[in-house]
């Protein structure tokens, strides 16, 4: 069906949309888009579906679901996606912050650390882990950082246009990293090995693969962070890691041959393996 030959109310747009758009979530997907279009709340649609939206709008809206029938995902092309309550803004130069990541915020919150804990967030992409972390320790100095310059610039502006104050430096892992040391270390590294065959489906076909692969078991970054990661702690500072859901016991492994203790691997919402933490030893003995 046309542009021209359908109804331009609300309903019949919806409708139209989450059948050329198919997958798992059309309807959701549809009234994301069309609410980014006209500025009408997704409540707004199921209240007066026989709404009138006008030709330039419903024009506009069916490119977007065009792209996205095509495989874009919705977060891109809205550029913006909700983590932790906070409306950050995204592009095709960063992953696409998920639901499973703040159970990594949540983890950090419950740490045992000092009132003014200096944290660093490594490969930040957006910043969503360091903001996330921002807004609920607003006593917490957060700094954040990511190789890729888009991204740090990504970051710099959600800091600024969210009013939570962190430091964003430009640095690969540690490389470029300030003299000093940290209470903790987080990071949501890449983690996927490089013959997955899920980086060919989904959302992720579209997102920066710097962002998601880590060599041929996809632990290769998470082996640096792990052996690097004790030269810029404090003592009994810690680290927590996210990761796949079947690398719990190899990340454990490494963080106990690198000489941490404390390891301990914690699920997501859905109940899978999503994130390792350990702690520096007190002292060197």
């Amino acid at each position: 069906m046309s542009n021209s030959e359908c109804s331009l109310t609300c309903e019949a747009l919806l409708r139209e949309a989450a059948g050329r758009i198919g997958g798992e979530s059309p309807r959701l997907d549809a009234e994301l888009l069309l609410s980014h279009i006209t500025g009408l709340t997704r409540t707004s649609f199921r209240a007066w579906p026989e709404r009138d939206v006008p030709v330039e709008q419903a024009e506009r809206f069916f490119e977007l679901v065009g792209e996205r029938a095509s495989g874009q995902p919705v977060a891109y092309l809205l550029g913006e996606q909700e983590f932790w309550s906070l409306p950050l803004k995204v592009s095709p130069s960063t992953l696409i912050p998920r639901p499973g990541t703040e159970c990594v915020v949540e983890a950090a919150l419950s740490l045992e650390l000092p009132a003014r804990a200096s944290v660093l967030d490594l490969g930040t992409g957006t910043g969503a882990i360091a903001l996330a972390l921002a807004s609920e320790q607003p006593g917490w100095q957060v700094m954040a950082s990511d190789r890729v310059e888009d991204a740090v610039a990504l970051a710099r502006e959600n800091s600024q246009s969210l009013g939570l104050p962190i430091t964003v430096v430009k640095s690969h892992w540690f490389d470029q990293i300030p003299a000093g040391t940290f209470d903790l270390l987080i990071s949501n590294p890449p983690y996927i090995p490089a013959s997955d065959r899920h980086l060919r489906e989904g959302d992720v076909r579209f997102e920066p693969e710097s962002a998601l692969v880590a060599g041929d078991d996809g632990l290769d970054d998470i082996r640096l962070l792990v052996t690097e990661g004790l030269n810029w702690l404090n003592p009994n500072g810690w680290m927590l890691l996210e990761h796949g859901y079947d690398q719990g016991s190899a990340v454990r492994d490494l963080f106990a041959k690198a000489g941490w203790r404390n390891m301990e691997t914690r699920k997501d919402y859905g109940g899978n393996d999503r994130m390792t933490l350990a702690r520096k030893p007190a002292s060197d003995q």
